[in-house]
């Protein structure tokens, strides 16, 4: 058994220039790369080096990945599995984890951009704001994969914060259902992105609680879409806006004192110091 490291890398949401660079520059010394082709560009396998052995893991079984893996490690040094968006979420990292470390073989993780965080750049949207919302749940609708205890939508929603939706774009209307259910009024906004930075590809669908069950029906998305519920959705044509203390004049942190008086509320943030 050779000494070679699997690499997971997170090729992020779609744009093969979104992988980190660190996960490039893998993917350039790479002997080997396994990557998801249902999810994965294939743009990305353009900087694979001359010589390197690339495999498509769509058809592929948990366990057929793990055998592939472990045997690429065994001839070269550098192995990569490269998956969409970033490793650890809703990905099969440790599921493919467990059979390396059984194996003896080294395995490493590279984060990457998740297609949350794509979808809310391609919609220019903030995920919080301040005393609007300063959470962000990621969750899914419950489908072949049950949820945990406690870990319904409609439990998850009543914290009315800011809702990233996965893997959820055949079930809208049991997530309308659940936002509703959770209290959400139905002219709530909801925003949809297929295909988060895919060139040519990405789609962005608004809409509210009420309508965006069958705007998404008319734009045909049944695959690669992600459900941003939030109270933020829409700020920036907002006439007021709370803005960051961080940035304001009246505050002092240890990089700015403040030019101007602080206000009594202003002062009384002081204590938060470098937060915003």
């Amino acid at each position: 058994m050779g000494t070679g490291t699997v690499w997971f890398v997170g090729a992020g949401p779609g744009d093969p220039e979104l992988i980190t660079v660190k996960g490039r520059g893998l993917v350039e010394r790479a002997g080997a790369i396994l990557f998801a082709g249902s999810l994965v560009s294939e743009a990305a396998m353009r900087w694979a080096p001359t010589g390197c052995v690339i495999a498509d893991s769509k058809d592929m079984t948990l366990e057929d990945m793990s055998a592939w893996l472990i045997a690429q490690a065994a001839r070269c040094d550098t192995v990569v599995r490269l998956q969409t968006g970033d490793p650890g979420l809703y990905g099969a990292l440790i599921e493919l984890v467990q059979p390396l470390d059984a194996a003896g073989v080294p395995v490493q993780v590279v984060p990457g951009v998740s297609s949350a965080m794509a979808s809310a750049a391609a919609a220019v949207e903030s995920l919080t704001l301040p005393e609007v919302t300063q959470t962000v749940i990621f969750t899914r609708m419950e489908g072949r994969t049950p949820m945990p205890e406690g870990e319904s939508l409609e439990a998850l929603a009543a914290h009315h914060s800011t809702l990233c939706i996965f893997l959820s774009i055949t079930l809208m209307g049991k997530v309308t259902a659940a936002l509703t259910a959770a209290g959400w009024s139905l002219d709530a906004p909801v925003v949809v992105v297929h295909k988060a930075s895919w060139p040519g590809e990405e789609k962005i669908v608004r809409g509210t609680v009420a309508t965006i069950q069958g705007l998404c029906r008319e734009a045909k998305l049944v695959s690669q879409s992600m459900i941003i519920a939030s109270p933020t959705l829409g700020a920036r044509q907002w006439s007021t806006l709370v803005k960051s203390k961080l940035y304001d004049a009246s505050f002092t942190h240890r990089f700015r004192r403040a030019s101007i008086p602080a206000t009594s509320l202003t002062q009384g943030n002081q204590d938060t110091q470098d937060k915003p």
